[in-house]
């Protein structure tokens, strides 16, 4: 997708990846920036107006947990730029001793943002069609035993994103789905890992990430704009130290009812 002119909202936007995305984005030249977070960053926020005088960029309260907050801010932002062609699901939590809100914010919240994008982006009645990046990680690839229950929620978003991407979902909607699988970036989801493990007596294995190498925000969001730009539908990219790898998966099972 060429990226100039569009409108984008980006959920988390205020976050490590998401404020380097919201730069990629704006010097792509997308005309409208909608930056859905729980609170204002205003130095963020200031400091992208300052930087990007064409472009019109908003902020609307968002919390991911709250599927009515979800559909007033999507009315808001409709209501702001007139329509969208590009939608990041970006926020994101890593901590296991946070069971139910860690489910909600990663898995439960992405999945009800999606639906309640898709009516105003479907081309079967009357929308414009467009993008829908869902950010999963390399842990919705790989079970990853430290973090299990995070690992489990990020299973979710890549199998719902992939699900998505059905041939004839796209064929009524015209909507794109790409699943971006960050490996270990150097943000404050990753903070302080032996605290986020599943089980106590496992902080050992946690506080390993302390010391894996990473790549940096501003690289990881470089690759994910990339890849809005000329991802294929259906994708799954594993983004790490600083490569893109598109991910196969083998047929384990051939439902009859897939298109």
């Amino acid at each position: 997708m060429d990226l100039t002119g569009k409108n984008v909202i980006y959920e988390g936007g205020f976050g490590g990846i998401g404020q380097c995305c919201l730069r990629e984005f704006l010097e792509r030249g997308v005309k409208s920036l909608v930056i859905f977070d729980l609170q204002e960053n205003a130095n963020i926020l200031q400091e992208l107006t300052s930087s990007y005088p064409e472009a019109q960029i908003y902020f609307v309260p968002f919390d991911i947990t709250d599927k009515n907050s979800i559909t007033e801010a999507f009315k808001k932002a409709v209501e702001k730029i007139g329509h969208f062609d590009v939608l990041v699901n970006g926020c994101g939590l890593m901590d296991d001793t946070k069971v139910e809100l860690m489910i909600n914010i990663n898995l439960m919240g992405l999945i009800h943002s999606t639906l309640t994008a898709l009516p105003y982006m479907d081309k079967s009645n009357g929308g414009r069609g467009g993008l829908i990046i869902n950010i999963s990680s390399v842990a919705g690839l790989e079970p990853t035993a430290v973090v299990a229950v995070y690992s489990a929620a990020k299973h979710g978003v890549t199998a719902f994103t992939r699900a998505m991407a059905s041939p004839h979902y796209y064929k009524h909607f015209g909507v794109s789905f790409i699943t971006i699988c960050p490996g270990i970036t150097d943000t404050n989801l990753v903070a302080n890992p032996h605290e986020k493990a599943t089980f106590k007596f496992a902080e050992a294995l946690g506080a390993r990430l302390a010391t894996a190498e990473r790549q940096s925000p501003e690289v990881c969001a470089q690759n994910l704009v990339k890849l809005a730009e000329t991802g294929k539908n259906g994708g799954v990219y594993m983004l790490d130290l600083g490569e893109i790898k598109e991910m196969t998966f083998p047929t384990m099972w051939a439902p009859l009812f897939n298109p």
